[in-house]
């Protein structure tokens, strides 16, 4: 098939575009959401930069809405309408903002373009009202086993933290500092020593170590000297660094909200809500490298069996195979729905 997707998160399109398609990502000139294309991306021959203005509309199978807005954009560019003359899934990444439960999603209440989320979590959590939904995980392309732990360090993912705060829960990582040093990678990182102002905790500034904005390829390498994943954000579908720290057999620590609970099973972390606990957790892997690597493989095992790329692939595979033909097998949650409701 040939499918149109804006390359818009780029952790997912890692895995997406590794499929058995070609996937054709729209791009501008001066780049942006709109026309980010492969983005740099190391990524295999069928992930093709195209011009959406000049781009055959005949030639596209589907189309993979990642943003209420692109449906008109489609329409408009090309001359087809997603879920009427062109099939159409949409991707929801997030989790529900707002007035959580109730928050009423954007495709509610529509047949002609299911939802796929990402976690189920979010499937329970968005309200879609009518409309069909499925749920596929993650996928992650394998960066093979490679945690060694000899860096007695906490490791973090995260982007803008400062700017995002309680939702990353950046407000917890002077407690966790206390504990140990912390390795922080991501965007938007190099503000954090002002913001969280160790001294003030009575804390060495050496305990928070900035490594930035390391390139995905470089990433797995200098993570995996962490002895252990720290996972402290709040409100999240799943962050992909979590996974991808499984992957690499690293032993995880993580906030039990959202999808966390399901992603780390037993053995391989622990999750929790009881910030003393995690804490306490913490302490006790950064001084037994042999119990840290012991847990870091029954991450990576669990994470290889659900988050698997060629699992992702095959669902991606079905839920794409039928658009067009049937539609989704519906997953209602009718409570709680009003028939005179308006949608954002």
């Amino acid at each position: 098939m040939r499918i149109l997707v804006w390359h818009v998160h780029g952790g997912w399109m890692e895995a997406f575009v590794r499929g058995q398609h070609e996937y054709l990502l729209p791009v501008e000139p001066d780049g942006g959401p709109w026309g980010l294309g492969r983005g740099g991306r190391d990524w295999p021959a069928n992930a093709v930069e195209v011009d959406l203005a000049t781009l055959d509309p005949d030639s596209i199978d589907a189309v993979v809405l990642q943003r209420p807005e692109e449906i008109a954009a489609v329409a408009r560019t090309l001359g087809r309408r997603p879920g009427v003359d062109l099939p159409a899934v949409y991707l929801e990444h997030n989790t529900p903002k707002g007035e959580v439960p109730f928050t009423i999603h954007p495709m509610a209440d529509q047949s002609t373009i299911p939802v796929v989320h990402v976690t189920y979590f979010n499937q329970l959590f968005w309200d879609t009202g009518s409309a069909s939904t499925v749920v596929i995980e993650h996928g992650i392309p394998d960066p093979g086993h490679l945690y060694t732990g000899d860096l007695e360090e906490m490791g973090v993912v995260v982007n803008e933290p400062v700017r995002r705060g309680r939702v990353t829960g950046t407000d917890l990582l002077p407690g966790f500092a206390g504990v140990g040093p912390l390795r922080v990678f991501g965007m938007g990182t190099q503000g954090l020593p002002e913001a969280l102002n160790l001294k003030g905790f009575g804390l060495s500034e050496e305990r928070l170590r900035i490594a930035g904005d390391v390139p995905a390829s470089g990433l797995p390498a200098q993570l995996s000297r962490c002895r252990l994943y720290l996972h402290p954000l709040r409100w999240t579908s799943l962050g992909l660094a979590l996974l991808e720290a499984m992957h690499l057999g690293m032993p995880v620590l993580a906030l039990g909200t959202t999808e966390a609970y399901r992603a780390v099973p037993r053995g391989a972390g622990l999750v929790s809500t009881n910030i003393e606990e995690l804490q306490s957790f913490a302490r006790r892997l950064l001084d037994d490298p042999d119990d840290a690597y012991a847990m870091g493989l029954l991450a990576r095992e669990a994470a290889l069996e659900r988050y698997g790329l060629a699992k992702f692939h095959r669902a991606w595979d079905e839920v794409l195979g039928d658009l067009g033909t049937v539609h989704l097998e519906r997953q209602p949650f009718p409570l709680g729905h009003d028939a005179e409701r308006t949608h954002p």
